[in-house]
């Protein structure tokens, strides 16, 4: 069974769910001084746009044309009943799952690429510094890059990017350069070779990487897949549009599940529920 939308009902605003969260999340801290965040030490890597949605208690975010011009070519994304599941399982619950591996990179990740890459491309960035652990987030960065005309550089933990060829591929042939991590681009990975030269990587050191390659360039800004709450709210169109697949189905969950490791997975899915029910 499976239930899809017209194009015209993709979502033309993410929803944010610091509106109506009772206590907000405290502010990241510097690795350094262990103070709060703040705006102007985050301008230094992310443009204006993405600072504001960061902190943000506005419900409702207008998402760009030209992001959903680029949304429409996967989304909306359908929404099965998992019928032959529930048998298997002999189960008296009726499962449903939101399929994302329509778009091209084959993940929901492009859903924030895209609109990162918009937001820096309007404030002229020039390059993006991402990193990418198994590649799927270095593969939505590039595949946006790819659509804003931003040149993309990705530091992929050094174990991926050996055991894993066909994502660095997938990245190249979008246009991004693909760095081992640690690298001897920056200060961070030689500092790490130096004491490992046969280190792994991890994606603390790809990150550490990448931040330092946006600080240091002008031109060049940095691009997270999750965590942050920009990243949750792109996320929403989602639960924004599993919503009305639900309601087309006669049915609302009472149980929404999905795996998190950053987050924008299952904030993407859940996040809408509570508020706009």
């Amino acid at each position: 069974m499976k239930i899809v939308l017209q194009d015209r009902e993709i979502p033309r605003k993410w929803y944010n769910i610091m509106a109506d969260m009772p206590h907000l999340p405290p502010a990241p801290l510097k690795p350094a001084t262990k103070r709060p965040v703040g705006p102007e030490d985050l301008g230094a890597i992310f443009p204006v746009d993405l600072i504001e949605q960061e902190v943000s208690t506005q419900r409702w975010v207008e998402i760009p044309e030209e992001v959903l011009r680029i949304y429409a070519l996967w989304r909306p994304t359908p929404l099965y009943r998992a019928l032959r599941l529930e048998q298997a399982l002999q189960s008296p619950a009726r499962i449903y799952y939101k399929y994302e591996g329509t778009s091209p990179a084959g993940s929901h990740k492009p859903n924030t690429a895209v609109a990162q890459a918009y937001y820096n491309k309007l404030r002229g960035i020039r390059r993006i510094a991402t990193e990418t652990g198994a590649g799927q987030w270095g593969s939505a960065m590039a595949l946006a890059g790819a659509f804003m005309g931003l040149e993309v550089t990705v530091y992929m933990v050094r174990v991926s990017y050996e055991q894993k060829p066909y994502r660095r591929i997938a990245m190249e042939t979008w246009g991004a350069q693909v760095l081992p991590s640690p690298s001897e681009r920056t200060q961070a990975g030689r500092k790490v070779l130096e004491a490992d030269p046969s280190s792994p990587g991890s994606l603390g050191i790809a990150i550490s990487e990448a931040v330092e390659d946006a600080a240091t360039h002008k031109d060049t800004n940095y691009a997270l897949g999750s965590v942050l709450n920009h990243v949750l709210l792109h996320q929403t169109v989602i639960g924004l549009e599993a919503q009305r697949q639900m309601a087309l189905a006669g049915d609302y969950p009472d149980v929404v599940i999905g795996c998190a490791g950053g987050g924008s997975n299952l904030a993407g899915r859940a996040s809408p529920s509570s508020r706009t029910r």
